[in-house]
């Protein structure tokens, strides 16, 4: 049995990450558009993320997925997966390192933004097409507003595998989903 988690915003949240749904302000200025049209404006935007990342520590969801050896594709770029010790696809890139961020608006995948090409997506649909009836993909913290976690669940279940979604309190469920999987 093959598992895989999928996860999105919702997993952080409990680290002390805000949802960019909590944050529109923030999601409206991740265009490639805005970031060459306002370069000054968008840096000081991937500072203050990076700022509010900063502190963030993986919580148990992390954990209990790297201590079951569970794959994970990410739509996040706070690097709480890597901080846990999992292997990651992270589908929207990660964040500028210190020296890179006066310059951040030309840097493509760091993070990947709307209107940027997302190369990880084709690595992801590889991943999920690996699944087969009696596997399992794990969606935890994702919403339904992206169209890759849309497709990554319907291929997921077009395999025959079975998806699983974990949206609340993930620092709780996702070790107890984890344990009924490997434990019956």
């Amino acid at each position: 049995m093959l598992v895989i988690a999928f996860t999105g915003a919702g997993i952080s949240k409990q680290s002390g990450i805000s949802t960019f749904a909590e944050k529109p302000e923030v999601r409206e200025k991740l265009f490639r558009d805005y970031a060459n049209s306002h370069p000054q404006e968008y840096n000081e935007v991937i500072k203050e993320l990076k700022a509010s990342m900063a502190d963030a520590k993986p919580n148990d969801a992390h954990y209990a997925l790297k201590e079951y050896n569970v794959p994970v594709i990410t739509m996040n770029i706070d690097g709480l997966h890597e901080k846990a010790g999992s292997e990651v696809l992270a589908l929207h890139g990660t964040l500028p390192e210190d020296c890179e961020l006066d310059k951040a608006y030309l840097l493509y995948n760091k993070p990947v933004l709307y209107g940027d090409p997302a190369p990880n997506y084709e690595k992801a649909y590889r991943i999920i097409s690996k699944l087969y009836p009696g596997d399992i993909l794990l969606v935890i913290g994702c919403s339904y507003h992206t169209a890759i976690a849309c497709s990554l669940r319907d291929l997921a279940r077009s395999r025959g595998a079975k998806v699983i979604e974990i949206n609340d309190d993930a620092m709780h469920n996702v070790r107890k989903v984890l344990e009924e999987i490997y434990h019956k």
